[in-house]
């Protein structure tokens, strides 16, 4: 929670110090972006862009106008920091800044043509509610509040016969239960493959993903502490089963049985998702995994006794960015899971351990679900 506090603390200061100093983005006709900061004082300015490996510098004018222009970018939701004199800054000229326990940064959107799924248009859009509740199991939540948000589909209806499927969709290390939303545009792209007809209406319950808060507040070398993710995992392996499923079950009209109930997530949220689907897969036909956190995991050791034919998955799947750092453990659980009988749904696309490779998987990864075998 301290880190957290002092996050916000640096957000703020960030705009009151920067809040006269004139900065912008432009986005060109080419889906290139011209980047522009005002600072006279500073002596070296650049732009840190996720659709970038390295960070980007900027070159200052006779009048100290600080500015850059990317390549061509493809159509995309990017986010962006500019780092000044070695200090990382927000655009204090964009209020679109992504919600993080960790790092921060803006987003700026390079439109598509046509809209892409995560584009806002005039199609029927479904509804997002944020929940708050008190847990009994996670550790280290202020007053003990825990969170989870739900997305239901356009038109939905909570007497409908026989309910409608739900994905229980999992965020990272670092995000928080509206970063599938705030910044994974997941609303938008269901409503978008639902009214194409590419996916069906459905469910998608996105949920605080920490067993103990301070597996995230502890800085990421907590990653090689196996015992802190061991517990950060049981602990929120425990709250979903116990806390969040019965909730979502007693206020929305989820169908019954395991094949209308799915679970995936990314980086962290993929380890979690694998372990909890494979481990229960008599809740869960459906599990997938985006650039799962599986680096140094004994797969037969936290997910004991596994075997296809018992588990009669309906879809398994896994997918990660060939460029992302966890390519090698994700390749490595699929050969495990083959071993143990499964017909693994690959998916390898360019892409590295960021936003773009995810909202992506999404968009193919959704309409997958919930169709007959």
């Amino acid at each position: 929670m301290a880190r957290l506090l002092a996050l916000v603390t640096l957000l703020a200061t960030s705009v009151t110090v920067f809040a006269q100093q004139p900065s912008t983005h432009q986005v060109n006709p080419d889906g290139s972006i011209t980047f522009r900061y005002d600072d006279r004082s500073a002596t070296k300015v650049a732009l840190t862009i996720d659709a970038l490996p390295k960070p980007l510098p900027l070159t200052r004018d006779e009048n100290g106008l600080w500015s850059v222009t990317t390549a061509a970018l493809p159509p995309e939701i990017y986010g962006y920091t500019f780092v000044v004199d070695g200090t990382p800054r927000l655009d204090p000229y964009n209020s679109d800044v992504r919600p993080n326990y960790v790092s921060f940064s803006n987003n700026v959107m390079v439109p598509s043509t046509p809209p892409a799924p995560w584009e806002l248009t005039a199609i029927p859009h479904g509804r997002v509610d944020h929940h708050i509740y008190t847990t009994h199991i996670v550790k280290n939540l202020p007053e003990n509040q825990n969170a989870y948000v739900v997305y239901t589909p356009p038109g939905y209806d909570a007497k409908r016969k026989g309910g409608y499927p739900v994905l229980y969709l999992l965020h990272g290390w670092s995000d928080n239960e509206t970063g599938w939303t705030a910044v994974g545009h997941a609303d938008l792209i269901l409503d978008s493959l639902i009214a194409s007809g590419k996916a069906m209406p459905m469910i998608v319950v996105m949920p605080l993903g920490y067993g103990d808060l301070s597996f995230v507040n502890s800085g990421f070398a907590v990653w090689k502490d196996d015992a802190k993710v061991d517990e950060n995992l049981t602990l929120y392996s425990q709250a979903l089963e116990t806390e969040v499923i019965p909730a979502v079950e007693h206020e929305y009209n989820v169908a019954a049985g395991r094949n209308h109930h799915a679970i995936a997530g990314l980086s962290m949220g993929g380890l979690e998702s694998l372990t909890i689907g494979l481990n229960h897969p008599d809740q869960f036909a459906y599990v997938g995994g985006m650039s799962s956190a599986l680096e140094g995991r004994h797969f037969d050791e936290h997910i004991p006794g596994l075997d296809a034919k018992k588990a009669n998955l309906s879809l398994l799947w896994v997918a990660c960015g060939t460029t992302d750092h966890l390519i090698a453990p994700n390749r490595e659980f699929i050969t495990w899971a083959k071993t143990k009988g499964f017909d693994v749904t690959t998916v390898e696309t360019p892409g590295a351990h960021t936003w773009l490779t995810w909202r992506d998987n999404l968009g193919n990864f959704a309409p997958l679900l919930f169709r007959s075998k």
